[in-house]
């Protein structure tokens, strides 16, 4: 794949989704469709109370149908899978938004029933792409400054992508608390992805894919930005997670999530630390002020587009390295 197309799908993409922002925003106010902040969360947060949210429509939706049409249109197939992967992860992100607007809560569905759909869900792929992934879909791949190492793990390919795809998933779910935050994080880690794919020649649907993500998340930043005129909701951030998920096991690469996506790895183990030692002091101790740790430096006194800024910044330098490890240091 060529970088014209790339550039004309990234275009497609952008342009549609800005497009869709005065759709969206307008059409949930009117179902009231709103965010319901925690009450325990930084006081700064009520302020947001009633803002829109599922506009994670507006990228998914051009993220989706750009795909699957060029899919169709130049037969690049290996482009469909990421599109379902995302459609099917958006799909439970939506019902779990549709049912905390119903209730005018902040809870959607039981936790057992979010965590068997995603759970079901990351089976019925990982057995795809074990069967279906090609050959070489169980060997692991990992490119470290010049030195190369392969390591097949055989038919443990299937709870390791299930691990990758649930890991992922709530790691990109729980970035998603600050304007703009989880998108712009998310856009500079699918571009990255995609940067890889380009350079080492990789599959051309990887090689676009990412780059289509991207264009779609910076449009949606437009809206999405501080002060937030709508929020993706979990529509879009367990699709997002879905998405690099799946590309990073579609190119065999686990340094692309260890390294470029670290951001999201800290996020998620703060509040798997949070919650543990909490529950084991009794309910007395807490390692950080709250949990994700971006609300963690807001209580610290950073203001809302510092921290935005701050770990937008960090994962480009991680995505950078990330980069020159894989691709360039030989």
């Amino acid at each position: 794949m060529n970088i014209t197309e790339i550039l004309i799908l990234m275009g497609i993409t952008f342009v549609a989704a800005v497009a869709l922002g005065p759709v969206v925003i307008p059409t949930m106010r009117r179902l009231k469709a709103r965010q319901t902040e925690r009450d325990d969360g930084p006081q700064s947060h009520l302020k947001k109370q009633g803002t829109p949210t599922i506009g994670g429509l507006i990228f998914l939706v051009p993220i989706i149908l750009v795909s699957v049409i060029f899919a169709l249109i130049r037969k690049e197939y290996g482009l469909i899978v990421p599109a379902v992967c995302v459609f099917g992860y958006g799909l439970i992100g939506f019902l779990d938004d549709f049912l905390k607007i119903k209730k005018r809560s902040k809870d959607g569905l039981y936790p057992w029933q979010k965590m068997l759909a995603l759970l079901l869900l990351s089976l019925g792929l990982a057995f795809w792409l074990f069967f279906k992934g090609g050959d070489n879909i169980t060997v692991l791949t990992f490119d470290m400054f010049g030195h190369t190492a392969d390591l097949d793990i055989k038919w443990f390919f299937i709870p390791y992508a299930v691990f990758v795809l649930l890991a992922t998933t709530n790691a990109v779910n729980l970035t998603d608390g600050l304007d703009g935050l989880c998108s712009g994080i998310s856009a500079i880690v699918y571009a990255m992805i995609s940067c890889v794919a380009f350079s080492l020649g990789a599959d051309p649907s990887m090689q676009a894919f990412g780059f289509i993500c991207a264009a779609g998340l910076i449009a949606f930043l437009i809206f999405n930005y501080n002060p937030a005129r709508i929020f993706m909701g979990d529509t879009g951030s367990l699709a997002l997670g879905g998405g690099i998920a799946i590309m990073t096991l579609i190119m065999r690469r686990p340094l692309l999530l260890i390294l470029g996506g670290l951001i999201f790895v800290i996020e998620a183990l703060s509040d798997i630390i949070q919650v543990s030692v909490f529950k084991l002091s009794g309910r007395k101790k807490r390692v950080f002020k709250m949990a994700p740790i971006h609300h963690h430096f807001e209580l610290s006194g950073w203001s809302e587009k510092r921290v935005v800024w701050t770990f937008w910044i960090f994962t480009l330098v991680m995505c950078v390295f990330t980069y020159l490890t894989v691709c360039l240091i030989r």
